[in-house]
């Protein structure tokens, strides 16, 4: 289908193979079904957007498990997981960068839980940066629940992953990174911007981040935040810009530019 090998599948690829498989769908069909597609509303279809549409949700026996391993995340009830919650449960004390002195238990922490927050600018979710929404949760699970195929090997991967069948070892939780203690690889971050406290504040700009910083930091923090958020590749970054480009003209004019620093959680202020 995608004809000129972008790894997207614009309107004309869609319809064309719409066409081609001889599905019998109205102009007007086709339009819907290419709305429906295309999550992020950037105007092309991608690949993971493709494969979440055609598997469709999760059934109803891995969906159980889902909300089995968020339930006992959020210890305390309250709707969401936040730093709290995880503490207990997702152990960071021996991470390569917290025994190097690089970064704190909980920066990793915060780093777990921005793992699932990508879906929220393309899903409508207003919550706080450092919190993880049953909503969010499940997308993430829908997501790697299209890569599999074996029901059981799903539903053991989340009784692995969470310890859901058997009582954790007083004080050990699940590691966030290989057993060899190696750490994947991520962009170069300033160890203050992730120092929030409180994850429900509001506030003009991130910790950690002087008003008066110069353009250099204000791109390194930018950049940390693009990758946080799952894009680091050519078409993860592609992805954001087409996101952020509302009207597709394939420019980002001030306004555009604006929404996307608060969609993507950039953490700016306007100045």
């Amino acid at each position: 289908m995608d004809d000129d090998g972008s790894k997207n599948l614009d309107k004309n690829e869609f319809f064309k193979a719409l066409t081609d498989y001889k599905l019998g769908f109205s102009k007007a069909e086709c339009t819907s079904i290419f709305d429906y597609f295309d999550v992020d509303s950037s105007g092309s279809i991608t690949y993971d957007e493709f494969i979440r549409a055609i598997r469709g949700p999760m059934n109803m026996a891995r969906k159980k498990m889902v909300a089995q391993a968020y339930k006992k995340l959020d210890k305390d009830g309250n709707g969401w997981i936040d730093i709290n919650d995880v503490r207990g449960v997702y152990k960071a004390n021996k991470h390569p960068d917290v025994l190097s002195g690089k970064k704190t238990e909980d920066q990793i922490l915060q780093e777990f839980l921005e793992t699932f927050e990508t879906a929220h600018a393309m899903r409508g979710n207003d919550a706080p940066n450092y919190v993880v929404t049953k909503e969010e949760f499940d997308e993430y699970y829908n997501m790697i629940s299209c890569s599999i195929d074996d029901d059981l090997y799903f539903m053991t991967m989340i009784q692995n992953a969470w310890k859901l069948t058997e009582e954790s070892r007083q004080g050990e939780g699940t590691k966030g990174w290989g057993a060899d203690n190696t750490a994947q690889p991520r962009a170069k971050r300033d160890n203050n911007i992730f120092n929030r406290p409180d994850p429900t504040a509001k506030k003009a700009a991130e910790p950690g981040l002087a008003a008066n910083a110069n353009e250099a930091k204000l791109m390194e923090h930018i950049r940390a935040k693009i990758a946080a958020r799952g894009a680091r590749g050519i078409s993860g970054i592609g992805k954001k810009f087409k996101i952020a480009d509302d009207n597709n003209s394939k420019s980002l004019d001030v306004g555009e530019f604006k929404k996307a620093m608060h969609d993507f959680r950039i953490g700016l202020n306007d100045q």
